[in-house]
């Protein structure tokens, strides 16, 4: 599903128009990122929980020439799914 056909589902199910559904879903992945970019958590209970996760500095190897290489320590976006959310998929 892409965003054009989330965006139907939701105006379907809402009631809502698509262009006021696409306002709606933007100022949320919006708030999302902007909230994780200040490093705080944001927790939908009963659907999950999105947070910032920390990835050290470490060694990797290029697969091209095998030489060894620095990554450098990075900050990367996460979800984990609530317990409402796997009991449905499953």
């Amino acid at each position: 599903m892409n965003k054009n056909e989330l965006v139907t589902s939701m105006a379907e199910k809402t009631g809502m128009k698509k262009t006021e559904v696409e306002k709606v879903l933007k100022a949320f992945t919006d708030t999302v990122a902007a909230e994780l970019k200040k490093g705080e958590k944001i927790q939908l209970v009963g659907f999950g929980t999105f947070e910032v996760a920390e990835r050290p500095a470490r060694e990797g190897r290029n697969p091209r020439t095998g030489e060894t290489m620095k990554i450098a320590a990075s900050k990367a976006p996460k979800f984990k799914a609530g317990k409402a959310l796997k009991d449905m998929v499953n």
